[in-house]
């Protein structure tokens, strides 16, 4: 079951992070989500992945995400920034992806799901008002505060949930310079959680790939 359960997420994973034939990104982000990456760190044994590619040229974010395990039903998910000091502490939402009516789609009142969305960067409403004042006024001004959060390690993306509604997986975004050097950082995490005591993870891989 650990093997076939890798296998799984490992493809996920490289699913998430290769380049799209529609879109060349201009710069991508990536997060292993997770209870311990979550800000503040919990020890709920969720785990998924998000990619964000931005393009801010053409005004786009393409937003990627794979979960399962979690432990009650998710309700919400966002992207927050800035935090105060890199890698830690929280932040209000900077994009929402449940806003009214879900137009995005954002898998809720599940445990497990998957995610592929591009928002337009240059719409007001793809930020929250309060991030896009104090980031400049403008949408593609909170675009460009948002790429910098990135890169000073103070944006984070994180899942809600009925029991855990202020996060009960997530983590901080880090750029990603190809794709290749993500999937081979993600397996080694994945093994690295395997092998310290996240076996029981397992107990949530969807039938037929264990």
């Amino acid at each position: 079951m650990k093997t076939g359960f890798l296998v799984y997420v490992v493809v996920a994973f490289a699913t998430l992070v290769a380049p799209s034939a529609t879109q060349a990104a201009l710069f991508k982000a990536a997060a292993v989500i997770s209870g311990p990456n979550n800000p503040p760190p919990n020890a709920f044994p969720g785990i998924g992945f998000t990619s964000f590619d931005i393009d801010d040229t053409a005004h786009t974010m393409r937003i990627q995400v794979t979960f399962s395990g979690l432990q009650s039903n998710s309700t919400n998910s966002h992207a927050h920034a800035p935090t105060a000091v890199a890698g830690t502490g929280t932040a209000g939402v900077a994009v929402g992806l449940f806003p009214s009516g879900n137009p995005y789609g954002f898998p809720i009142g599940v445990t497990s799901g998957t995610f592929d969305f591009t928002l337009n960067t240059a719409l007001d409403a793809t930020w929250s008002n309060g991030y896009r004042t104090a980031s400049g006024g403008t949408a593609l001004s909170a675009e460009a505060a948002f790429i910098q959060a990135i890169k000073d390690g103070k944006a984070y993306f994180n899942i809600h949930t009925a029991n855990n509604p202020g996060g009960e997986i997530g983590g901080f975004l880090s750029p990603v310079p190809e794709p290749s050097s993500v999937i081979l950082m993600g397996s080694g995490l994945l093994a690295m959680f395997l092998a310290s005591g996240f076996k029981k993870v397992c107990r949530w891989a969807p039938k037929g790939i264990a």
